[in-house]
């Protein structure tokens, strides 16, 4: 079977978003942000739960107004999932989600003015158990470390949230993470690697504007992958100008690739020759649209000839090799059968839903038998 992560994490100390632990021993969390206008509370619910149901620990929602605010505690009522607010500048929008049940705060203590405002909005935090997150953007530095360091580095965003988190540890707060973001993979990941060696507390990762669905995958995965590696980040969210659901899916294959998240079908698949015996791109591709409301992990291999597929299948739970004139069918890495191209998807789909429902059933009698 597939090896268990080697990746060493960073220690850090754990907050929790909502019943969502971050941090410390925790899985790495997926979150996404919604696009929809906050005080269409119809749409904005609609899209959390379609985030809900591609597996998000966490949903950000912005909230750039009093009326936001008000349709964001609307909001809370008719969803599970932890949700964050993301504020910027108004200190007592911070105040008002904190009365309506925000999970965490995205807000920056050096933005919303006096000592006494960010006193007001911490003392309302810890009453609450409500988490703070600092989000430092190389695009959004103050001026003055901008004259200081003539343009956005790593430097510079350090020291960025170095102020913020002054600003919380005067109030003795210490229940918060940060994210160093930049759209440059390089600057992020210097940025994370610095911090990451002067504050205990979690790290949320993100290349922040990183593309379009293509492109923004590519770049996250090559600047998170890195930091990932290295044991560092305790959440995160790949941001791509798509659909916020194509966010979670990213998300959680990142995770899946390094062996630090199981989630729904880990397909292996070859990207297919003139070996083939059957359309694998199109079997692939169809199979992943099927099946992506699984959400209990399960690896399946899908190889098109007989030259990797014994041996790719051999580590699956289902695996399909192809041959002439019967494709064959493994389970838990042993040949069960063959199988015709004619119901090759609809086969491979009713295998995999049968192995998730037998795997269902034995974790609700372990629940039940340990309850």
């Amino acid at each position: 079977m597939k090896q268990e992560s080697t990746i060493k994490r960073r220690k850090s100390r754990q907050l929790m978003v909502g019943d969502v632990p971050v941090g410390g021993d925790a899985p790495i969390s997926v979150q996404s942000m919604t696009n929809t206008e906050t005080t269409d509370v119809e749409a904005t619910v609609a899209q959390i739960r379609r985030l809900e149901a591609a597996g998000a620990d966490i949903v950000r929602v912005s909230v750039p107004s009093m009326d936001a605010a008000e349709a964001f505690g609307v909001i809370r009522q008719q969803v599970v999932v932890p949700l964050v607010a993301d504020i910027h500048f108004d200190y007592r929008i911070a105040l008002r989600v904190a009365e309506l049940g925000v999970d965490c705060l995205r807000i920056n203590p050096g933005n919303i003015g006096s000592a006494d405002r960010i006193k007001a909005v911490v003392s309302t935090c810890r009453d609450n158990g409500i988490p703070i997150r600092i989000g430092v953007n190389a695009g959004s530095l103050g001026k003055d470390l901008l004259r200081k360091y003539k343009e956005p580095n790593a430097t510079a965003m350090v020291e960025s949230a170095k102020r913020n988190i002054d600003l919380l540890d005067k109030e003795d707060f210490q229940d918060f993470k940060v994210s160093m973001k930049s759209s440059d993979v390089f600057m992020a990941v210097e940025a994370y690697r610095a911090i990451a060696g002067q504050i205990d507390q979690p790290l949320h990762l993100g290349i922040t504007e990183a593309g379009g669905l293509r492109s923004g995958t590519v770049k996250s995965a090559v600047g998170l992958g890195i930091l990932l590696m290295e044991g560092i980040g305790d959440t995160l969210r790949i941001s791509l100008a798509a659909d916020p659901v194509e966010e979670i899916r990213a998300g959680f294959d990142l995770l899946k690739s390094l062996h630090l998240r199981t989630k729904g079908v880990n397909l292996t698949a070859c990207p297919s020759c003139s070996r083939q015996n059957f359309d694998v791109i199109a079997i692939v591709n169809e199979l992943e649209r099927r099946v992506e409301d699984i959400t209990t992990p399960i690896d399946v291999s899908i190889i098109g000839c007989i030259v990797n597929g014994p041996g790719e299948a051999k580590e699956s739970e289902i695996g399909l090799t192809g041959a002439s004139p019967s494709n064959l069918v493994y389970v838990d890495g042993k040949p069960d059968h063959k199988i015709c191209n004619e119901v090759l998807l609809d086969e491979l789909e009713a295998m995999i839903r049968r192995r998730v429902a037998e795997k269902q059933a034995v974790d609700k009698h372990l629940i039940a038998k340990q309850s």
